[in-house]
């Protein structure tokens, strides 16, 4: 079941309250048209609303709510794909101010587009703080357990990103590189050039390295994860090494001495195998059929439909509104943004007529035409969506890393006659 599908199964859920237990002391979270105005629905049963909310986490691909733990906001990761998740939100419109260039890092706006799934990951907390062949550089290790599998979704890109707190005295230039930890036969470390950077003492931000190469070699061909190796070189003497922090280099997550806005992170883009098509799990689509069951079996007048507004099954087909609010689901504690969305969707009839504002396909009029001459056996054009658009969603897993989703033909944009 598709994402259209999904929303037209939501809202036959939504439609058909008749045969619901009403409980108003338990919120659906769902906004709608009544034919006047739009209105909180409550009239969903303990078990109905359970089961939709099950159904949109499948949707989220979250088999389960993550469990209540001190969420911070304030960490690196959250506040990099908050904005990602900003520069989502305004692509299309006119304000395209802070895109690209942010107070916690850089990234491109080519690879967030091209990415259905962003993975942040901070680092272990056994992360390993010796070093490789006693020399002054850092290991640092991720933690790989939240990247999708490679089954469902392939990595286009892998970022690693770190924090140098620079100094404005004695300005000088360095290279940081970064290395991919191996062990060779005889057991001893040896190390695989990843990426490098150029920085200067005085630089204050964010280094971000590619280390796509690595995480495939991790997650695809099921390479040991021995972690990076940081080493930093000045550029009046490359063959000496310096330890990172001396030039304010971030490496090793310290909860007592760093701040959390400065833990390095590693940022994964992945794109879904399916392009992005969700599946709706079989517990909706079972309760769909039962509940459509019950609606062919009831009488027209019992449509609750007839009791909302004088008319308003009879008009022309049109959008309305659907809005599913997170807050009144209770799930803040683990979604980021948004507070919630409007999927909306389309209802209306497509009579004769057809006029330009019912967005009518050529068939769709002729559909029309043959149905006036014989309407038992061509039915009318149906009411559909001509214009769907995708929606970010921004939450927690487990262990406060943080996931960026983006859901494809999440939202109807238009509505018109099929």
């Amino acid at each position: 079941m598709h994402e259209k599908e999904f929303l037209l199964t939501l809202t036959v859920l939504l439609h058909i309250s008749a045969y619901g237990v009403v409980n108003a002391g338990s919120p659906t979270g769902v906004y709608m048209d009544n034919g006047v105005q739009t209105v909180k629905q409550d009239f969903m049963s303990v078990e109905e609303r359970n089961e939709v909310e099950q159904e949109i986490l499948t949707m989220f691909g979250v088999p389960k709510i993550p469990r209540k733990s001190p969420k911070n906001l304030d960490g690196s990761a959250p506040q990099f794909l908050f904005d990602v998740y900003r520069s989502i939100q305004l692509d299309g419109s006119h304000d395209r101010k802070g895109r690209s260039v942010t107070d916690v890092g850089q990234y491109d706006d080519r690879t967030v587009q091209d990415s259905d799934v962003i993975v942040t990951l901070y680092l272990s907390n056994h992360s390993p703080v010796s070093n490789v062949r006693h020399e002054h550089g850092k290991r640092i290790l991720f933690e790989l357990n939240d990247v999708p599998p490679e089954e469902t979704h392939m990595i286009t890109s892998a970022e690693v990103h770190l924090y140098q707190s620079g100094s404005s005295s004695n300005v000088k230039m360095y290279s940081v590189s970064l290395y991919q930890v191996l062990i060779s036969k005889n057991g001893e470390k040896e190390l695989e050039f990843v990426d490098t950077q150029n920085t200067t003492t005085d630089y204050d931000g964010w280094l971000r390295f590619n280390a796509t190469g690595t995480l495939v070699s991790w997650t695809h061909y099921l390479y040991p994860n021995r972690g990076f190796y940081v080493s930093v070189h000045s550029h009046d003497n490359r063959e000496h090494e310096i330890k990172p922090e001396e030039i304010g280099m971030v490496t090793w997550a310290d909860k007592h001495q760093l701040s959390e806005a400065k833990k390095p992170f590693m940022a994964v883009y992945l794109k879904s195998r399916n392009g992005g098509n969700i599946v709706g799990g079989p517990s909706l689509q079972k309760h769909y059929r039962r509940r459509r069951r019950k609606t062919v079996e009831s009488s027209y007048n019992s449509n609750p439909f007839q009791n909302v507004a004088e008319g308003f099954q009879s008009r022309s087909c049109q959008i309305q509104t659907l809005y599913v609010n997170f807050r009144d689901l209770e799930w803040q504690d683990w979604i980021i943004a948004p507070d919630g969305y409007g999927a909306f969707y389309c209802t209306g009839e497509c009579n004769f007529p057809l006029n330009a504002h019912m967005n009518a396909t050529n068939h769709a009029i002729v559909q029309t035409l043959v149905h006036l001459m014989s309407p038992i056996q061509v039915p009318k054009p149906c009411c559909a969506p001509t214009k769907m658009g995708q929606q970010a969603v921004l939450f927690f897993l487990e262990d406060n890393n943080v996931i960026l989703k983006k859901y494809k033909n999440m939202i109807v944009k238009s509505c018109g006659c099929h």
